[in-house]
C-alpha cells in the first residue's frame, strides 16, 4: 500500500507522521481546496485596508501597535516599540547615522538606501510607488491646473500653491522647511555653516549661495549660484526671465517681471504708482525715499539723508535760493499728477519748478541711469506731458564719474546751478521754443 503523501510504500515511508501533521495545516497536500481565512478590514468608512493586530483599524487610522513615545500616535515599526522618527524599525548601517533604513536595504535614503530614480544617471530616491524622484516627475503631483511641481506632505498641492506645512510666523503664508515650523526667511530649514551667517543652506550642501552652497553656474569662470532649475546664474541667463517683450533681465522674487518693470517686492507706500520702487528689508519693506518721508524721525532716515546724492542737489538748490530768488519754490521728489486723475499717471520728479507755462525739471540720474530701459524713459516723458501740456525743460544731471568725465561732485553741482540759471533766463525771455527739451550733463 502506498503513502498518499509521497507515493512510497507505507513500510518504507519514514515521515508518515510528519506528512499527516502537515496535511492538517495544508489540505492541498491531499488535493482538497484550502479554506480561505476571512480578512478583517479597517472599520473606517471607505477604507479597504486590513485591520492590524487585535484592533479594528489599519495602521493609517490608528490600528496595530503604536509608538511608545509619550504623545506620539504613529505606528511602531517591526518588532520595536517605536515609530521611525523615535528610533524604531531597522536603522541605517552607515557609521554614526541614526536614520531609518529604507525598504529591504540596509541604508537610509541619504546613504543610498531604498528605491532609486529610474532616470539615467540620477541617484536620487524614487518617490512613493513611482519609479522616479520628485525632479523627474515621481511622487504625487500638484493638483493646480498646469502645475507640474510635486505635492507636499498629505496635501494635494505644491508649496507655491499652498501645500505642505506652512510657516508658523504670524501673517506668513510661506512653506515651512525641513522639519521646522518656519520658512527660510524666518529661520526655518538647514542653515549655512559659515560662522555668523544665518542664511539658509542650499541644495544638499551646508552653505548658503553667498558662501558657495547649492548648484553653481555652468558658465566657465563664473562662481555664482545657478538659479531655479537652470544651470546658469541670473547674469548668464539662468532662472525665470522678465515677461515684458524684449526684456532679457531676470524676473525678481515670485513675480514674472524684473525690478525695472515692477517685479519683486514693492514699497507699500508707492506700490500703486507707475514708477513704484523696490522695497528693502533694511527699511522694513519701504524704498529709501518713502521711508525717510514716512518715518523722518527714525535713525535710519538720517543715514539715508546724509548719503543720497539727490539730497545734496536739493540742499544746493535750497542754499542757492538765498542768493538767487529765482531758485525759490522748487518742489523736491513729489509725484506730479492732476487733481482729478485716477493716479495712473503719477510720476515723481527729483526737483521741479513752474516758470510761466514751462516746467524746469532737474533729474539726478545716478550713474547716468545706465541700467534703465530707454523705452520706459520715453513713456515717462509722454506721461508727464499728458499731466502738464505746457513746455518742458529737463536737465538730466549725472553726479557720478564716467570713463570720460571725472570731476568732483561739488564742482559738478556748481555747473548744474549755472545751467539752471541759464535755462531760467531763457524761459523768462521766451527763448525756449520746443515743447520738450532734454539737456544731459556729464553723461
Amino acid at each position: 500500500m502506498l503513502c498518499q503523501y509521497c507515493n512510497s510504500t507505507l513500510s518504507t515511508c519514514a515521515s508518515l507522521k510528519t506528512h499527516q501533521e502537515t496535511s492538517k495545516k495544508c489540505l492541498t497536500l491531499r488535493g482538497l481546496p484550502l479554506k480561505k481565512r476571512k480578512r478583517k478590514l479597517c472599520s473606517e468608512p471607505k477604507c479597504g485596508k486590513q485591520a492590524q493586530g487585535g484592533t479594528d483599524k489599519c495602521k493609517k487610522h490608528g490600528g496595530g501597535k503604536r509608538c511608545s513615545e509619550l504623545g506620539c500616535g504613529s505606528s511602531a515599526q517591526g518588532t520595536t516599540d517605536y515609530c521611525i522618527e523615535h528610533g524604531g524599525g531597522k536603522r541605517c548601517q552607515e557609521p554614526e547615522c541614526k536614520a531609518s533604513a529604507q525598504g529591504k536595504t540596509d541604508y537610509c535614503v541619504e546613504h543610498g538606501g531604498g528605491k532609486r530614480c529610474s532616470e539615467l544617471g540620477c541617484g536620487s530616491s524614487a518617490q512613493g510607488t513611482t519609479d522616479y524622484c520628485i525632479e523627474h516627475g515621481g511622487g504625487k503631483r500638484c493638483q493646480e491646473p498646469e502645475c507640474k511641481a510635486s505635492a507636499r506632505g498629505k496635501t494635494d498641492y505644491c508649496v507655491e500653491h499652498g501645500g505642505g506645512k506652512r510657516c508658523s510666523e504670524l501673517g506668513c503664508g510661506s512653506g515651512a522647511r525641513s522639519g521646522t515650523d518656519k520658512c527660510v526667511t524666518h529661520g526655518g530649514g538647514k542653515r549655512c555653516s559659515e560662522l555668523g551667517c544665518g542664511s539658509g543652506a542650499r541644495s544638499g550642501t551646508d552653505k548658503c549661495v553667498t558662501h558657495g552652497g547649492g548648484d553653481r553656474c555652468s558658465e566657465p569662470g563664473c562662481g555664482s549660484g545657478a538659479e531655479g532649475s537652470t544651470d546658469k546664474c541670473i547674469t548668464h541667463g539662468g532662472g525665470k526671465r522678465c515677461s515684458v517683450l524684449g526684456c532679457g533681465r531676470g524676473a525678481v522674487g515670485a513675480t514674472d517681471k524684473c525690478i525695472n518693470h515692477g517685479g519683486g517686492k514693492r514699497c507699500p507706500n508707492c506700490v500703486d504708482w507707475i514708477d513704484s520702487r523696490c522695497g528693502k528689508s533694511k527699511y522694513d519693506g519701504y524704498c529709501a525715499t518713502c521711508f525717510k518721508r514716512v518715518f523722518p524721525d527714525d535713525p535710519r532716515s538720517k543715514v539715508i539723508y546724509s548719503h543720497t546724492k539727490e539730497i545734496r542737489v536739493r540742499n544746493a538748490i535750497s542754499e542757492y535760493s538765498e542768493i538767487n530768488k529765482e531758485f525759490e519754490g522748487f518742489i523736491h521728489d513729489r509725484p506730479l499728477y492732476t487733481g482729478n486723475c485716477d493716479c495712473t499717471h503719477r510720476r515723481r520728479i527729483d526737483h521741479r519748478n513752474l516758470f510761466g507755462n514751462t516746467i524746469l525739471a532737474v533729474e539726478t540720474d545716478e550713474f547716468a541711469h545706465r541700467g534703465y530701459d530707454k523705452y520706459d524713459e520715453e513713456i515717462r516723458y509722454d506721461d508727464l506731458y499728458m499731466i502738464h501740456s505746457g513746455k518742458w525743460i529737463f536737465i538730466r544731471f549725472n553726479p557720478d564719474n564716467t570713463r570720460i568725465e571725472k570731476t568732483d561732485i561739488e564742482d559738478r553741482i556748481i555747473q548744474l546751478l549755472e545751467e539752471m540759471e541759464k535755462q531760467i533766463e531763457r524761459i523768462k525771455n521766451d527763448e525756449n521754443e520746443e515743447l520738450v527739451e532734454i539737456i544731459k550733463m556729464f553723461y
